[in-house]
């Protein structure tokens, strides 16, 4: 007598390329962004496991030397949240975008889904500096036609009371959320990722 029994299917493997924000500078492991991020997936019926690859203190020049062997043969869909770094050090938005289009390249050539992951700049390099930064995001998404989320802050920055949501939600820095942070960008960008591994079931 042959049983039959029901196959088991393989989570989706999904790469997360970033920098301290992705890593979970500050915080406890499990209460960093791609340990939470997976659990909530995991609530909403996702069969995923999300590799956390950022690395603190990383700019996109950084993330491009490091997008090869982060593609591994299992990775079956990418998370880009890469340019923090760039904005802190006044990085030409040039530089960044042709580093992005790299990383995207890459993974286009491995046929992956994307979510790129933008971030809002700031007005102290001026206006021309904030227009250039921001636009890098949607044009590379449109280009190689990948998800959007427009920024990894939005959930703490969209507030009323901005600075008040940023003393609740942030890191006595100012630039890295802490735990009760990192909840509210899970719930923001969790749709998001969810998009993103329909994609890679597809």
């Amino acid at each position: 007598m042959v049983v039959a029994t029901p196959a088991i299917s393989e989570p989706v493997t999904i790469a997360a390329l970033g920098d301290s924000l992705t890593q979970g500078y500050g915080l406890v492991p499990d209460q960093g962004f791609v340990p939470r991020l997976e659990g909530w997936l995991r609530e909403q019926g996702a069969e995923v496991a999300l590799i956390n690859a950022g690395v603190s203190g990383d700019t996109t020049s950084g993330g491009l030397a490091r997008v090869d062997w982060t593609l591994t043969p299992d990775v079956d869909g990418l998370i880009v949240a890469l340019g923090g770094n760039d904005l802190l050090r006044g990085i030409d938005p040039a530089l960044s975008r042709s580093n992005l289009d790299g990383i995207l390249a890459a993974a286009q050539a491995r046929d992956l889904p994307v979510l790129l992951v933008g971030l809002e700049a700031p007005g102290n390099y001026g206006a021309d500096f904030k227009a250039a930064f921001e636009a890098i995001f949607p044009e590379l998404s449109a280009q190689y036609d990948t998800l959007l989320y427009p920024d990894f802050l939005a959930p703490l920055t969209a507030e009323t009371d901005r600075n008040g949501a940023l003393r609740l939600y942030m890191q006595g820095d100012g630039i890295h959320p802490n735990a009760a942070g990192v909840e509210r960008i899970v719930e923001g960008i969790g749709p998001s990722v969810l998009a993103l591994i329909e994609q890679a079931e597809d």
